[in-house]
């Protein structure tokens, strides 16, 4: 017999107007939030979310802080959350895989609280300690050690002003002196000058940061890592050769203090390379394990994926929030009915809303499950690096794929989530605009998950360029089965792949997925091969692919891979009854919003040649659009933070939307004040003559 779950520690619902939706959907919510979350990381969020609200120093307030104040108290909160006690004693005694995921957990539950203190410890304990332990050595542990408690505040420095993505030609460079056994920092300009670095304007007192290393010869060994003090931590006075500033106010995420800085022949100890794929010996002589000095920035880089996978879970979680606020304020909102006088209707039992909103909520719950895959796929891979004595080759070999995964689902669902939020904040209406909405401010936060850690365009093309490599090696090693069998899959069509499988099944979607990526791999690689046979340079004919291929291309694999690892979660044995089919329901709404929007590929590949395509797969999508519609607020409810988390005054679980809004009208700073600056907008009476 199926061991039914314990959901006990997940909290019950207030009663209220909302019930009258809960009441309609035929499963328990609790249980349908265990399908999209493992358990124990969603213990680690109640854990996290009630100690939060229970500190007096992650109160809400309702007035906006000024920039300095944000980033004050985001310090303040950086600071108070080693004294929370949130992780185990026996903490240390577990796997890299379970650390991580607990860690994981923390971060997304501080995300749904506020977006600048998770980033701020992200970037200043997570990543940084992740570059340590993938590119230093014993040596360097002990700033492992004063990052994980707070005696040092960290940032990574890699991003210089003029480039980004492209980090090979980072200009930062770091030059040995034998005599003195020191690298001398040096930016050549302001060109090269370290920016964005989150922690660095105000508060980091140490940066780990990327410099094409040279010996004293004069030979350049490409980029590696180096661990830079910024600040003296007793003072925060920046070191002398050290010229480091804030960059200014942002859009959003102003609780992060991203700066820049310049060094001019600034010193610091040999032993501050983060030297597990090269070094220098006391003498000045260079070593590698690597014989091709471009694998190493590889190797370097790829301990920064786990980056992307973190943007990927707290991005999800917006998408999430994003669809709750919208579907939560849709079952309140009344307007109009069928009758003139008679009684006005919910905006969730209208078609057009439900098309808006409710492929939202289903990507939510299909992307929320992929990233739980890949992140256990991820930390496996990591883990079997590190028990092996050469890591770093073993993670070449093993991490081209999931490299790809990665750099195709963050654009994904980083754009899905910006596109939910803007959505939403319409779908609401003016109270959607309202500040208390919380949409305007997850819009603002969430924006630089687009560019940042990998510009999504950028990262786009390093998918499509692995898939095409397989697609070009003739399969060879290949595990992807639409490429294995692509002769078969491009002879297919509407009608034969109908005739194969109903089109309300799992194997209909991923079977016309297979056929849309085959065809855009053939017809991609046959433009690239035609331009480079009559002369195109290599390098220009690939990036004259992108617009109606590659880019196309990239984000169908990851919608693909998404719905593949979703399906594989429906089909494991504690997903049965009625939990089964809400679940395969949200598959078919998101599965056919996505066919939907793919429409102009599959006519001009020839895969369909009349509009029965169109219409069956739209006539679905709004079909199981209002299948879902009773289901939607239970659905929401298995998705969404609690209020003090989610922070949104028409999206309170407790339903009473026009009472919260009442009570923030009244309420709010000022609400009833004459302004301090009256006297100068009155415009001065004219004396009568009369």
């Amino acid at each position: 017999m199926k061991e039914i779950s314990n959901t006990s520690f997940i909290p019950d619902l207030p009663k209220g107007p909302l019930c009258a939706y809960r009441k309609r959907a035929p499963f328990d919510w609790k249980s349908l939030r265990l399908m999209f979350e493992e358990e124990q990381t969603l213990r680690i969020k109640y854990k996290v979310w009630k100690t939060l609200e229970n500190d007096p120093l992650f109160a809400k307030l309702k007035t906006t802080r000024t920039t300095d104040e944000q980033k004050y108290i985001c310090a303040m909160q950086m600071n108070r959350m080693a004294h929370l006690n949130l992780v185990p004693k026996e903490f240390e005694q577990r796997s890299f895989g379970e650390k991580t995921k607990y860690l994981m957990g923390i971060n997304e539950a501080l995300h749904s609280y506020c977006p600048s203190l998770s980033v701020k410890i992200a970037l200043g304990v997570g990543l940084f300690n992740n570059a340590i332990r993938a590119m230093g050595t014993e040596r360097h542990m002990k700033y492992y050690e004063a990052a994980w408690n707070r005696e040092l505040v960290t940032c990574l420095a890699i991003t210089e002003m003029s480039h980004g993505s492209n980090t090979k030609s980072i200009r930062t460079t770091a030059v040995y002196d034998p005599k003195t056994q020191e690298f001398i920092i040096n930016s050549p300009d302001f060109e090269a000058a370290k920016c964005w670095v989150g922690n660095l304007g105000k508060t980091a007192t140490i940066a780990m940061a990327f410099a094409n290393l040279y010996t004293a010869d004069g030979v350049n060994h490409g980029l590696h890592g180096f661990l830079i003090p910024i600040r003296d931590p007793k003072t925060l006075i920046s070191y002398p050769g050290v010229l480091v500033g804030d960059i200014g106010e942002k859009v959003g995420l102003n609780g992060i203090d991203n700066g820049f800085v310049m060094f001019t022949n600034y010193r610091i100890p040999r032993e501050n390379l983060l030297n597990r794929t090269g070094d220098v010996t006391p003498e000045g002589v260079y070593e590698s394990v690597f014989s091709e000095p471009g694998k190493v920035l590889g190797a370097a880089l790829e301990s920064f994926s786990a980056g992307r996978i973190g943007i990927m879970q707290e991005s999800v979680n917006t998408l999430s929030n994003a669809a709750v606020i919208s579907v939560r304020y849709a079952a309140l909102r009344k307007q109009f009915g069928p009758e003139r006088n008679g009684p006005e209707l919910p905006i969730i039992e209208y078609q057009l809303h439900q098309w808006r909103i409710f492929p939202y909520l289903a990507a939510s719950c299909v992307l929320k499950v992929a990233v739980v895959e890949l992140t256990n796929t991820y930390l496996r891979i990591i883990e079997q690096t590190q028990a092996d004595s050469n890591g770093f080759e073993t993670l070449t070999q093993l991490v081209s794929e999931i490299h790809a995964v990665i750099s195709s689902l963050k654009p994904l669902i980083t754009w899905t989530a910006r596109d939910a939020l803007q959505e939403a904040r319409e779908a609401c209406g003016g109270h959607g605009y309202l500040k208390a909405s919380k949409l305007g401010d997850l819009r603002n936060d969430h924006d630089p998950s687009c560019t940042y850690e990998g510009d999504n365009n950028v990262l786009g093309q390093q998918a499509s360029n692995w898939l095409l490599r397989q697609w070009s090696e003739s399969s060879v090693g290949c595990t992807e089965r639409f490429i294995i069998n692509r002769v078969e899959i491009l002879g297919y069509n509407y009608g034969n792949v109908l005739k194969m499988c109903p089109i309300d099944s799992y194997e209909f979607v991923l079977r016309c997925y297979e056929w849309m990526l085959c065809y855009l791999l053939d017809t991609t690689t046959k433009r690239v091969a035609l331009s480079v046979n009559n002369g195109v340079h290599r390098f220009e004919a690939r990036n004259n692919s992108q617009v109606y291929g590659a880019r196309e291309l990239s984000l169908a694999y990851a919608e693909y891979f998404a719905l593949c690892k979703y399906v594989k979660r429906v089909q494991r044995s504690d997903v049965v009854g009625t939990l089964a089919n809400v679940m395969e329901l949200l598959f078919g709404v998101y599965a056919m919003w996505c066919l939907d929007r793919h429409l102009t590929i599959f006519y001009v590949g020839g895969f369909a040649t009349n509009s029965n395509f169109a219409e069956d797969v739209r006539a679905r999508l709004l079909q199981k659009c209002a299948e879902l519609k009773d289901s939607a607020v239970s659905v929401a409810d298995a998705l969404a933070p609690p209020d003090f988390a989610l922070d949104s005054v028409i999206a309170k679980s407790d339903g009473l939307l026009y009472e919260n809004l009442q009570n923030e009208f009244m309420t709010n700073q000022g609400a009833f004040e004459r302004p301090s600056w009256w006297k100068d907008i009155i415009i001065p009476q004219v004396k009568s003559k009369l």
